[in-house]
């Protein structure tokens, strides 16, 4: 007996030996787990990659499946590997080591939990989601159907608020499938995130930004707040001009504004209804470059050419041919797609880049495509990195370098081109109201719409908003931050959030914000730069090479270091601030303000 529970006590210092030995990690342990990712980054990311594109290119139930088996495959895989980067926590290591450790372990948005079963499942309700937005239409009766771009075209150029309301109210009807599966991904989710040993999906989404979650988030109401008045005076001056022309009946005096009238369908920008907000003075010059676009007859393909054009005069080096052999330009006649527009890095080891629209020929998908080719020239600056770092400083920093060329397509940059003469442009400077306004309507509109987002689903993510009042939560934050309502109850029925593509694509929108506020920001810094004298709104970057080469610099950073590193190589500050789009939109701010001298502005 005694010679047995020696043996026995034996086996079990050797076998606690053995499980401490094993549990004991260095640093060569963790150079071989990077290059374990690294490996798999190379190998699976294109497969699953192009499993994606086709599920978005040919939505049919073979390619969901397909998406959905490489989603799970790939979220399963990413588990594990943050687990795996988990247990050398303790170590020491080089800040470059640790980095990318910690990058590893947070680069989720709806984790799966390492459970097979439910891994599968989140897979499945993100694939379905996905199809059910890109499907998406609705018949008021078999003769009346409409999809996206149907309702969107109503929206966008209908002043019948009828017609308006019809749109808007069928967009929505694709929502209410969602409800159910929507809140049961969320409760995969936060599994996921808590075994990863986050607090919950709230914790997860706010860890990536180099500072502690709760201060990121005290800086993004911040700066809301010095931007505030800005919008504020905007709404009343909005609110007052489609009262003017709707009527009280539709339009209150007082108050919020309604949705559906709006020239948007989220009513996240209301440059569409720009003509009814502002009388240009029938003696100015104005731009209209959707007419343009017309009158030169340009093909969807020439409109992408003219965007990388501009890159091309910073220095950029060209898109390989593959990126307009590859890509999707036009809505096909022959299939479904996601026509979301969105650009694509398939491929970084072979520079497979593509971008994914169905172009319209106007003034809109112009500004977007130079956006899209942002993130594609983003893309092809850091694809020379290590996998880990082939990404944006933080997620606003992708959508902030499309945005900031936006903001040098000013009528010189257009006559530089070769769309308007110098004598056009010039005089179309003469009446910086009209211009700010225009672009106001959409750059300034939209700060607080990408705020309250992710404070909507923040909510869900805590528990603080439930099914019972998922749809009521939505409203009363668009009440809150944007003084926008619906135009009619909503009940908790629908699933009003839905109609967003970036609700059931899971798609974070703090980067919208971000990217809302640092685009500014870039542009001062890159104006001051390059000795621009005059009117911050005025500035192109086209054709300065001056400033490419710090904007390459920047993008070639990838997400190797801080986001406060990255922003500092190009604008010399480490935080945000609203200084700057109160700068670009100073004379506006002037203007609005004595046209809202005798108005009740604010909403409660």
């Amino acid at each position: 007996m005694n010679k047995l529970f020696s043996l026995l006590i034996t086996i079990f210092i050797l076998v606690s030996c053995s499980s401490n030995d094993s549990e004991i990690k260095t640093i060569s342990d963790v150079e071989s787990f990077l290059e374990k990712v690294e490996q798999e980054n190379k190998t699976l990311g294109p497969v699953a990659s192009s499993a994606s594109w086709i599920s978005s290119n040919f939505i049919t139930y073979d390619s969901q499946k397909i998406a959905a088996d490489f989603g799970k495959r790939y979220s399963l895989i990413s588990v594990e590997r943050a687990n795996e980067a988990a247990t050398f926590d303790d170590l020491d290591l080089p800040d470059e080591m640790r980095r990318k450790l910690n990058l590893i372990k947070g680069g989720f948005v709806m984790p799966a939990p390492l459970d097979d079963a439910l891994a599968g499942e989140i897979a499945n309700i993100e694939s379905e989601l996905g199809a059910m937005y890109g499907l998406g239409s609705h018949c008021f009766d078999e003769n009346d159907c409409y999809d996206l771009e149907a309702f969107e075209q109503i929206i966008d150029s209908s002043r019948n608020p009828e017609e308006l309301l019809k749109a808007w109210t069928g967009w929505r009807e694709i929502g209410k499938p969602m409800k159910d599966k929507y809140m049961r991904m969320v409760e995969i989710g936060d599994l996921g995130a808590r075994d990863l040993g986050y607090d919950g999906l709230t914790d997860l989404w706010f860890s990536k930004y180099d500072m502690p979650a709760e201060e990121f988030l005290e800086e993004t109401d911040r700066v809301w707040e010095e931007v505030k008045p800005l919008y504020d005076a905007l709404q009343c001056h909005v609110r007052e001009k489609l009262n003017e022309h709707y009527g009280d009946d539709i339009v209150p005096a007082e108050g919020m504004l309604p949705a559906h009238v709006l020239g948007n369908m989220w009513g996240q920008s209301w440059a569409n209804v720009y003509d009814l907000v502002f009388e240009e003075d029938p003696n100015a010059v104005s731009i209209n470059l959707t007419s343009l676009i017309e009158e030169k007859d340009l093909t969807e393909r020439e409109m992408v050419v003219i965007a990388e054009d501009f890159f091309l005069s910073l220095g950029f080096d060209p898109l390989p041919e593959t990126f307009w052999e590859r890509s999707l330009f036009t809505k096909p006649q022959d299939r479904n797609v996601v026509c979301h527009a969105s650009a694509w890095n398939l491929d970084p080891d072979n520079n497979d880049l593509r971008i994914k629209m169905c172009i319209q020929k106007n003034e809109e998908d112009f500004v977007t495509i130079h956006h899209e080719l942002g993130h594609i020239f983003y893309y092809q600056a850091y694809n020379d990195l290590p996998g880990v770092f082939r990404g944006g400083a933080n997620d606003g920093f992708h959508e902030a370098v499309g945005d900031l060329l936006a903001l040098s397509i000013t009528p010189d940059y257009l006559n530089q081109i070769g769309f308007v003469t110098k004598a056009e442009a010039e005089a179309a400077e003469q009446d910086p109201i009209a211009l700010l306004m225009k672009q106001a309507l959409d750059g300034v509109v939209s700060i607080p719409w990408t705020l309250m987002l992710d404070k909507w689903r923040s909510g869900i993510f805590t528990g603080e908003i439930t099914k019972e009042n998922l749809n009521s939560s939505w409203w009363e934050l668009r009440e809150k931050y944007q003084g926008i309502t619906s135009p009619m109850e909503r009940g908790e029925e629908y699933f009003d959030p839905g109609a967003k593509y970036h609700i059931p694509g899971n798609t974070p929108y703090t980067r919208y914000y971000l990217a809302k506020i640092m685009q500014y920001q870039f542009h001062e810094s890159l104006c001051n730069d390059i000795g621009f004298e005059g009117p911050l709104h005025e500035c192109s970057i086209y054709n300065n090479p001056e400033a490419g080469v710090k904007i390459r610099n920047m993008l070639a950073m990838g997400q190797s270091k801080p986001w406060q590193d990255a922003f500092e190589a190009l604008t010399g500050e480490r935080a945000l601030s609203g200084t700057s789009i109160l700068n670009y939109y100073k004379p506006l701010q002037e203007w609005l303000e004595k046209e809202n001298e005798s108005r009740s502005c604010g909403w409660e």
